[in-house]
């Protein structure tokens, strides 16, 4: 079940929900706006590789705004920091963004429970596209939980905490772990 903004705002309150940085004016009727920090990555190489950690470089989006261009992944993160140990959340582009041909996250949209930090975006534009630090870019909606837990995101993942805009860290997957489909056959 999606929380409603009235309440979200009560979750908020009361701690369940912590989002840094809140701002009453930003609840919807059932999804809090997100806006995007002035700190941006891209990769450097031509050619990304899965099982290493690909090299990128910083930037910093200028007041006067910075023009993305299509054919280039960019990664941003949003300006507030988000946390719950109670809700999964689901994170979507502004429909107004959308309409300007703007991406705002390819695949990455699911916040698991007992997540804590900033949200990554992986933005793609279909134009060359005119952007702004702190334009509420994003919405995330929370939702709550069926059935025992048993497992939570909270400490566990590989970008829990983050301070920052990340990179992929996917490569730590070809790390011996417990999941055997991403064991190599050491014959």
């Amino acid at each position: 079940m999606m929380l409603s903004g009235n309440e979200i705002k009560k979750q908020v309150k009361e701690g369940s929900i912590r989002i840094s940085d809140y701002d009453e004016k930003q609840v919807n009727p059932n999804s809090y706006n997100l806006r995007l920090s002035n700190e941006m990555m891209v990769y450097t190489e031509g050619e990304l590789d899965m099982k290493k950690a690909n090299p990128t470089k910083s930037f910093t989006i200028p007041e006067e705004g910075f023009v993305l261009q299509p054919g280039e992944l960019y990664l941003g993160r949003t300006y507030e920091r988000v946390g719950t140990d109670k809700y999964g959340a689901k994170l979507d582009g502004r429909s107004s963004v959308g309409r300007l041909g703007i991406f705002t996250h390819v695949t990455a949209g699911f916040i698991d429970i007992g997540w804590d930090g900033y949200l990554t975006f992986e933005i793609l534009v279909v134009k060359p596209v005119r952007i702004y630090p702190m334009v509420k870019i994003a919405q995330i909606s929370f939702h709550s939980i069926e059935g025992d837990l048993g497992i939570t995101y909270k400490g566990a993942g590989k970008y829990y905490g983050n301070n920052g805009t990340q990179a992929s860290m996917l490569h730590r997957d070809f790390e011996e772990t417990s999941n055997s489909w991403v064991k190599e056959d050491k014959k």
